[in-house]
């Protein structure tokens, strides 16, 4: 009787979970086919002949002849329905193609990509944690004037531009201080400033909600439970109000990856930093409809495991969520 109940218990959860996989591989499989399209027919929408690109671009100067071949051998001469389902094909398979303006597979590319701008996008999103936490707690604990000045500079962070951020910033602590170099590198120096422009905006927002949070549980039943009980404000804070605290951003953590995806675009331009971004934006200029291609799905891949994990860590850290 006891198996039978045990199994009769366990089967609830294991279909649930079961329905939350397929939902996310769903959810996934149908947002990389949606950019897939969005890119295809983007691009193509671009003024300029994609044969150009492959010859080189406008300045190479190519024979009516080479251009000709150049289509015929990239599928170019094919109806544009033709194109889109071949194309879907070979991401399917897991070809990428060759890139047009580098002459060099897509993925060998990213492979060397990657690595730059994941330690960019995981160093903002730990900093802006950091300091989203810190300025919640610092605020919270400080009495209305805390809290309105934490709010005020939340604001003024969450709606600061990148691109004006980054100015800044390398105008104060690169050009007149002079302690930090204006071109990002691999040195840890070379990562302070990239970091702050993606971490210092993000911080404002995800620290907005946070710090209401927080703020809630500080006056919510159960830490006034605690305190009853001899708990001090720091226990308090630490056992149970810091978890709460942290829910939203948990929630909100999937789509923050995702904004420092795109953030990368502007920050790796202006600090000549090598990574997915920058190389995007030269790709659409090129019209490399490959590269194009592979960045966009990887960030869109890359944007739904962060969700899917980002949704499985609230479920962990709320007891009141089911378990998937």
């Amino acid at each position: 009787m006891t198996i039978a109940s045990d199994t009769d218990r366990r089967r609830p959860r294991i279909w649930g979970a079961a329905r939350w996989l397929l939902g996310k591989l769903v959810g996934g499989i149908f947002v990389l086919w949606a950019v897939a399209t969005a890119i295809f027919f983007g691009i193509r929408m671009i003024p300029g002949d994609p044969a150009e690109a492959i010859m080189g671009g406008p300045g190479s100067q190519a024979s009516a002849e080479a251009l000709a071949q150049a289509r015929a051998d990239y599928g170019l001469d094919e109806p544009l329905v033709i194109q889109y389902l071949t194309s879907l094909w070979r991401l399917a398979t897991g070809d990428l193609g060759t890139s047009y303006s580098l002459k060099s597979p897509v993925s060998e590319v990213l492979g060397e990509l990657v690595p730059a701008t994941l330690v960019l996008a995981v160093l903002a999103l730990l900093v802006a944690w950091a300091l989203a936490l810190g300025l919640a707690v610092a605020s919270t604990r400080s009495g209305k004037l805390g809290m309105a000045l934490g709010s005020g500079l939340e604001i003024v962070s969450a709606a600061v531009p990148h691109f004006w951020l980054a100015s800044v910033l390398i105008m104060f602590f690169a050009t007149a201080l002079g302690w930090l170099p204006p071109v990002s590198t691999n040195s840890p120096a070379g990562l302070v400033l990239p970091v702050a422009t993606l971490a210092l905006p993000l911080a404002g927002f995800l620290g907005q909600v946070m710090r209401d949070t927080l703020d809630e549980a500080h006056r919510s039943s159960f830490a006034l439970s605690a305190r009853a009980r001899g708990e001090s404000e720091t226990g308090v804070l630490l056992r149970h109000s810091l978890r709460h605290a942290a829910l939203p951003g948990i929630a909100l953590s999937g789509w923050a990856f995702g904004s420092l995806l795109s953030g990368a675009v502007v920050v790796e331009s202006i600090f000549a930093r090598p990574g997915l971004g920058r190389s995007l934006l030269s790709a659409v200029t090129a019209r490399d409809i490959p590269l194009v291609t592979g960045v966009a799905l990887l960030s869109a891949g890359a944007y739904v495991l962060i969700m899917a994990l980002s949704d499985l860590a609230e479920r962990l850290a709320d007891p009141r969520m089911v378990a998937p």
